[in-house]
C-alpha cells in the first residue's frame, strides 16, 4: 500500500496545500496511505480535523519517521534539500520543483536517489489538460489581477450613466493571451471595461475575440514568432522592438495594462520601456504577471507597487496563494488526475515510456533526466 504525505509548505508567503480533503478521500480509494503534517491545510481553509475525518492520518511537521516510511510526497514547492535526505530512497515527489536551471534541486534529487516528477514540464497534450496545474493556477493569477487592477486605479471599470453625466469605461490592455492573458480578458469585461489584447501569436485572435476583446495583430515583419508545444516562442528582439513601438500609442491611451507574456524557462520578454511609461497618463496601473521572470514592464518590483510619476506599477508575484482556497483545490484535483493512472492495485508504478510521465519525470532514483531543463539559462 503507497504511503502518501503532504507537507506543510515552508516557502515564504505559501498559503496553499498540495490536498484537499476531498483528494485525500480519492488517494483513499486508490488503495493509499495518506498522511498530512498538522496546519498543512490551514491557510487555505482546510483545519486538520476535516482531514482526519476523511481518514489522513495527521502528523507532526517534518517527523523523520514518515517522511522515511513515504513512498509518494505531495508539495506545492520543492522541500529543502535537508527535507529531502529524510526521505527514503526511491520515494517520489510530485510538484511544482521550479526546475529550471535548479543545478542545487538536481544534485539534491540525485543524492538522496529519489524520483521527481515536476508539472512545469507536462506535455501540453489533449491528455495532459486535467493535471495542468500551471494552467489552473494562471487562470486565478489573471482574475485577481484584473481585481487588484480595479482597486487600485482612480475610475470606474464600468460605463456609468448617472445623474451627474455618463462615466465612460476603463480601457484595458493585456499583453498576452494565454490562460492568465485570457481570464483577465473575461475578468475585466465582466467589470465593464473596454478591453485589447496584444499577442505575437495570430492563431489567439479568434479566442480573445469570442471573450468580446479585441485583438491588436503582430507587426508584420519576418521571422514573427508563433508557438511551440502551447506556448508562445521567445521573440527576437528585432521583434520585441517592433512591438513595443505599435504598444507605445496603446498605452498611452489605457487606464490598466495586464503584462502575462512568459517563455518557460526563459527570462520575461521585456514589452514595456521606460520611454512607453512616459506616455502613461498619472493615475493608470500596471500589474506584471511576469515580475518573478524579470517583467514584462519596466522597473516592476516582486510583491511591490511602484509609484513612477503617478503610474502605479504593481508586481503581482504568487497571485494564486491570495486566493488559497480554490487554488489549493484545483492544484490538489490535478495532482489526482496526474497520479490515479500510476495508482493501480494498491501500488505505486511509474511508467517511463507514458508521454506524460516522461515529459514531467525529472529524475528516476536518482537519476537526472531532462539535464537540457537544469542547464537552461534564464530565471525560472
Amino acid at each position: 500500500m503507497p504511503r502518501l504525505l503532504i507537507q506543510l509548505e515552508s516557502a515564504m508567503g505559501e498559503t496553499r496545500v498540495a490536498a484537499s480533503p476531498d483528494t485525500v478521500k480519492k488517494f483513499l480509494s486508490l488503495g493509499s496511505k495518506v498522511a498530512i503534517e498538522r496546519g498543512a491545510g490551514l491557510a487555505a481553509g482546510f483545519v486538520d480535523a476535516v482531514y482526519g475525518n476523511v481518514g489522513a492520518e495527521l502528523v507532526t511537521p517534518g517527523d523523520e519517521q514518515f517522511w522515511g516510511q513515504t513512498d509518494l510526497l505531495l508539495c506545492v514547492h520543492a522541500p529543502s534539500e535537508i527535507s529531502l535526505q529524510k526521505l527514503r530512497p526511491g520515494a517520489t515527489i510530485v510538484g511544482l520543483l521550479a526546475p529550471y536551471s535548479n543545478s542545487a534541486l538536481a544534485a539534491a534529487l540525485k543524492s538522496a536517489k529519489l524520483s521527481a516528477m515536476a508539472l512545469e514540464l507536462l506535455p501540453r497534450i489533449s491528455r495532459a489538460q486535467s493535471a495542468d496545474a500551471l494552467s489552473s493556477q494562471a487562470n486565478i493569477a489573471g482574475y485577481k489581477a484584473v481585481l487588484l487592477a480595479a482597486a487600485a486605479l482612480d475610475r470606474y471599470f464600468p460605463m456609468l450613466m448617472t445623474a451627474a453625466g455618463t462615466v465612460q469605461p476603463a480601457r484595458v490592455v493585456v499583453l498576452g493571451a494565454g490562460v492568465a492573458g485570457l481570464q483577465a480578458v473575461a475578468t475585466a469585461k465582466r467589470l465593464g471595461a473596454v478591453v485589447y489584447v496584444s499577442d505575437v501569436r495570430s492563431a489567439v485572435k479568434e479566442q480573445v475575440e469570442s471573450l468580446g476583446a479585441r485583438f491588436i495583430d503582430p507587426p508584420e515583419i519576418e521571422q514573427r514568432p508563433d508557438e511551440s508545444g502551447g506556448y508562445a516562442k521567445q521573440a527576437s528582439e528585432a521583434f520585441l522592438a517592433a512591438q513595443r513601438e505599435q504598444l507605445s500609442n496603446q498605452l498611452a491611451q489605457a487606464d490598466v495594462v495586464i503584462c502575462t507574456a512568459q517563455v518557460p524557462g526563459r527570462k520575461a520578454p521585456r514589452l514595456i520601456s521606460d520611454l512607453m511609461l512616459d506616455r502613461m497618463r498619472p493615475g493608470a496601473v500596471v500589474v506584471d504577471l511576469a515580475v518573478e521572470q524579470g517583467g514584462n514592464c519596466a522597473n516592476t518590483r516582486p510583491g511591490e507597487t511602484v509609484d513612477r510619476n503617478g503610474v502605479k506599477l504593481i508586481g503581482a508575484s504568487d497571485l494564486p496563494c491570495s486566493v488559497p482556497n480554490h487554488a489549493s483545490a484545483l492544484y490538489s484535483r490535478n495532482l489526482v488526475a496526474l497520479l490515479e493512472p500510476v495508482l493501480k492495485d494498491g501500488q505505486l508504478s511509474l511508467n517511463i515510456e507514458d508521454e506524460l510521465i516522461a515529459g514531467c519525470l525529472i529524475s528516476h532514483n536518482g537519476e537526472i533526466r531532462h539535464n537540457n531543463v537544469f542547464n537552461m539559462g534564464g530565471s525560472n
